[in-house]
């Protein structure tokens, strides 16, 4: 069976791009642009993620995503919440509203795709793929394999984990110490320089002579791995 997901958004056409988008990566897809049929659809058959506008019709989708946490059987449905407004206060906002994730227009439907599969992975793994992509980079969380235009990458088994961190969070800054805690643990007393060794390391399994260096450093902040 395949996953399932509620687009909700009122521009006709971007409407129309991510059904189609959606649909081709084999998900079964239904749409509106109104926030208040949003709301009878999901009661009617819940879908496993939910692509959110901010402003449509009826009910903006931030009073949408408020409802959808407030009533039990909606409260786990992963919402990835997009909109045009890209200042810190608004995207602060939709997190804790309860949107799991926030995307700014104009976006990459590539990067929609794979933050969806991010949040079914850590929502409900069973309906996920369980090989990712970027690029020609293919990670096989289930044989623990890695790809790279279709050769095989040695990678040890924390330059694995670092990969596929990295991988579930496309185009997202992420700290060293987000980095420790997720590939290390919360509990690890790993000192942070750690990170940047086996990132190095990381690097070096990965990136081919004359081909982009995935995974951009950003000064004072952290890294990213970059979906285009």
């Amino acid at each position: 069976m395949n996953p399932s997901v509620l687009v909700v958004e009122d521009d006709a056409a971007l409407c129309e791009l991510l059904t189609w988008n959606l649909s081709a990566e084999g998900y079964d897809v239904r749409s509106t642009g109104d926030g208040e049929e949003a709301l009878v659809m999901v009661r009617e058959q819940a879908p496993d993620a939910i692509v959110l506008d901010w402003m449509i019709e009826q009910i903006p989708g931030i009073e949408v995503c408020r409802q959808l946490r407030k009533s039990q059987e909606t409260a786990q449905i992963p919402v990835i919440m997009v909109t045009a407004r890209g200042e810190e206060e608004d995207m602060i906002r939709g997190l804790k509203t309860g949107a799991d994730d926030y995307m700014t227009k104009p976006f990459s439907p590539r990067e929609l795709m794979a933050r969806i599969e991010a949040l079914l992975r850590r929502s409900r793994p069973s309906l996920a793929g369980n090989v990712l992509k970027w690029g020609d980079i293919e990670l096989d969380a289930t044989s623990h394999r890695v790809r790279r235009g279709g050769e095989p990458l040695h990678l040890g088994p924390t330059e694995f984990r670092l990969l596929r961190y990295f991988m579930e969070r496309p185009n997202r800054v992420v700290s060293r110490q987000q980095i420790l805690d997720g590939v290390w643990g919360m509990d690890s007393d790993i000192d942070e320089r750690t990170v940047d060794v086996h990132i190095r390391r990381l690097r070096k399994a990965i990136n081919r002579e004359g081909e982009a260096d995935p995974i951009r450093t950003v000064r004072a902040a952290g890294y990213a791995m970059d979906i285009n």
